[in-house]
């Protein structure tokens, strides 16, 4: 009797989405011992695009920018399950694919992250082994702590998400904003050496699946982060996350009942309650996970939270609502219906 294929899980091949499947790996390993599981890493068109802007969707970015080709080795048979940041997944999915289950939910917030002002100046009291040249820009440092509110007048701060820029310019319309690509990594030795740029802000749960995290004094640690940088966690009043942010989504073939008994196992229900809510706002409102919208629900009881911006009519508007558990879809389209009248 011929042995019965591995179950492919179709993935990215950068170091966050690796260490988001291995999680998800290590979960079915766990809760089917006999079966045997494999990663396959895709390159998506989205890794490709590395110049493109992901703050400016009229710029017609194509549709699953980190998802479609995931997907096309779900379709043709070449995968059995794709592990996507959910906050990437297009609420709309190809014809034959369902959302077949979402991880635990990490830490949905953003991270402000910026120069450390005392580490900069110890810096400059050593020996320079540079010499200073016209045109030579000083990197500016700040205190620890400071969230958006406390940050001077006029600084630059880097972004590529329209959800992250619509929100900052509504609270500070003094900051320069700019975009920034590249993995986790790339983006914090930019800020590190980079005078032009004075803070960035990142997903914390990114940041703690690369094993990094901020000490007691607020300073930024890990393997491979440069020295020097702070960081402090933004209040969800300050920042309301993208749908679906901090959860890892699982696509599968719809029909495929080896994948569907994997995601009935691997699915957290207070996750994929919250995240329905969400998704179902960012499809009320026409919008994808390159616009200008966040959503943010949380299970209290049996019931749902949930608080919502958007860009109307070229200002930030912000709502919130209570709904049943059991009706998350309703509690989204009725925060899109609300934000829509404004």
């Amino acid at each position: 009797m011929a042995k019965e294929r591995p179950i492919i899980l179709a993935t990215r091949g950068s170091a966050l989405a690796l260490a988001q499947t291995h999680a998800i790996l290590d979960q079915c390993r766990a809760a089917f011992p006999r079966l045997e599981f494999e990663i396959k890493i895709i390159k998506t068109t989205g890794d490709k695009l590395q110049t493109a802007s992901l703050a400016r969707p009229k710029e017609n970015l194509p549709k699953g920018l980190f998802t479609k080709e995931l997907e096309v080795a779900l379709v043709k048979g070449q995968a059995d399950l794709a592990v996507h940041s959910l906050k990437d997944l297009p609420v709309d999915l190809p014809s034959g694919l369902v959302l077949g289950a979402v991880s635990k939910r990490a830490d949905a917030r953003d991270v402000l992250i910026y120069r450390d002002a005392e580490w900069l100046a110890a810096e400059a009291s050593k020996p320079q082994v540079e010499e200073w040249s016209p045109g030579h820009s000083q990197r500016r440092g700040f205190k620890a702590g400071m969230t958006l509110a406390d940050l001077p007048q006029g600084i630059t701060l880097a972004t590529s998400s329209a959800r992250r820029q619509a929100q900052v310019r509504a609270r500070r319309p003094d900051f320069k904003l700019v975009e920034l690509r590249g993995n986790v990594v790339t983006r914090l030795e930019k800020l590190a050496n980079r005078a032009e740029l004075d803070a960035i802000i990142l997903a914390a749960a990114g940041m703690e699946r690369l094993h990094f995290h901020v000490d007691a004094h607020g300073r930024l640690l890990g393997d491979a982060v440069p020295d020097g940088l702070l960081a402090v966690k933004l209040g969800l009043d300050e920042m309301v996350p993208c749908p679906g942010q901090a959860a890892i989504g699982i696509e599968v073939r719809a029909g495929d009942e080896r994948a569907a008994a994997i995601c009935q196992r691997l699915n957290h229900y207070n996750t994929w309650q919250a995240v329905t809510a969400e998704r179902a706002f960012l499809k009320a409102m026409g919008g994808g996970c390159h616009s200008a919208v966040a959503a943010y629900a949380e299970v209290q009881g049996d019931h749902l939270h949930m608080r919502a911006v958007a860009e109307v009519g070229g200002k930030m508007q912000r709502v919130e609502a209570r709904g049943s558990l059991r009706e998350p879809e309703a509690l989204g389209q009725l925060l899109a219906a609300e934000l829509s009248g404004k």
